[in-house]
Parts: structure tokens; sequence; C-alpha cells
């Protein structure tokens, strides 16, 4: 475990009384990216995280000053960036195989509602590079 990882599940521990739900968490690691921190937990423990109306993440991103991403361990691709990009919707998600024998994965995104959100697109791709191995190309379709 990295020090990020210690410090995470410290903190996710500490707040088992106020928060209950989180007894029941799997945690798999902690990644870090600009202003982003994204907890990997176990299959089925997003919607645990999420609970009490999403205080919990509110909670956690307060008391690190972070914008937190709560991702699925193992999870299919799809499910994935559906979480990393929450509260946008994927438009589309295709595969880019370059000369080098490389191979992108293309998202496009569609905001929701009319208000642009500030979101760290960078952060969030080298989140997916380190978490699922995953070289993300992002565009936009408003």
């Amino acid at each position: 475990m990295t020090q990020t990882d210690l410090e995470i599940a410290r903190l996710l521990i500490s707040l088992e009384d106020r928060f209950p739900p989180l007894q029941n968490v799997y945690f798999h690691k902690a990644v870090e990216a600009g202003n982003v921190l994204a907890i990997v937990v176990g299959r089925g423990d997003v919607a645990r995280m999420l609970s009490y109306g999403g205080k919990i993440i509110r909670t956690i991103g307060q008391m690190l000053n972070k914008t937190v991403r709560v991702l699925e361990h193992n999870c299919d691709e799809r499910k994935f960036l559906e979480d990393l990009f929450a509260p946008m919707s994927i438009v589309t998600i295709n595969k880019i195989w370059l000369p080098d024998g490389t191979t992108e994965t293309k998202v496009i995104l569609k905001r929701r509602g009319r208000r642009k959100l500030q979101m760290d697109v960078e952060a969030l791709k080298e989140i997916a590079k380190q978490v699922y191995g995953m070289n993300l190309r992002v565009e936009f379709a408003d």
C-alpha cells in the first residue's frame, strides 16, 4: 500500500461512526492526480459510498480539499468511464489503434444541462492510466 492508500484507509475508518455504510465498503486503493482523488472500492460499494445524499464524498472532499471520484474495482470499461466522468454522459467510446501498436480509447462526452462543468480532464485521464492502464482521448459533443 502506498502512503495515499494508508491515509485514505485511515480517513474512511475514522468516518465509520458518522456513516455506518462505510463499515461494509471494501477499499482497494486510492489514486491522486492533480486536484482529483479516485477511491477504488469493491463491486457494489460505489452505492454505499454515494449514500447519505453524497455527504460521505463531500466530507472526504472537504477534509482533503480535493474532488473525489469513486470507482468500482474490476468493472467493465464503460462502467469505469461512466463513474470517472459523472455527471457527464458518454455519447460513445471508440478504440483507436495507433501505428506504433498501442491503443487509445476515445471518449465523447455530452454535458448535462446548459452549465459548463469545471472538470480537470487531464487529471481524470491520468487516473484512467493509473487505475485501468487506459490511454484516453476526450472530446465533447455539445
